[in-house]
């Protein structure tokens, strides 16, 4: 089975970014070779309004096939209010915590975020998964793209 990928508005933005650009484009590398497939959600589309002209159109370089679309339901926002309810973060991260909220309901195998502060860090996953495990929801593996490239047989 091909691993299923989330992706948030980060990972999209690190494609071009001098710091993530290696790892981010080796990730990519894999999904354009079909070894992984990017969950994306509306709510990345949503955020991608307000990014520069040229990370808006990353995505039509590829197929449509290397992407699995998720929409953001009234379940993701109930769990994503119930991450900051917890204090695993302040209110000022929903659209964060909708992310991890979409990558637990939708079962995805990997959450995949540049965000260290909200999202890659460990007591806000020890939090997020707290909470999860506390609503009936499995653990979400999160890690940064560099995690999840491929370094062939070194």
């Amino acid at each position: 089975m091909t691993p299923r990928i989330y992706i948030d508005t980060s990972v999209v933005g690190g494609f071009f970014d001098e710091e993530f650009s290696i790892a981010t484009q080796a990730l990519f590398k894999r999904l354009e070779k079909g070894e992984i497939i990017f969950v994306v959600s509306d709510l990345l589309k949503k955020e991608l309004i307000r990014a520069p002209l040229h990370v808006q159109e990353l995505f039509r370089n590829y197929e449509e096939s290397c992407f699995e679309h998720v929409e953001l339901t009234e379940e993701a926002e109930s769990l994503a209010n119930n991450y900051i309810a917890e204090k695993v973060v302040g209110k000022n991260c929903l659209e964060d915590c909708l992310h991890i909220a979409m990558a637990t309901i939708y079962k995805v195998d990997v959450l995949a975020s540049w965000n260290f502060k909200h999202i890659v860090n460990l007591d806000r996953i020890k939090g997020y998964n707290g909470i999860n495990l506390k609503n009936g929801y499995a653990i979400l593996e999160i890690r940064n793209p560099k995690d999840l490239i491929s370094y062939g047989n070194d």
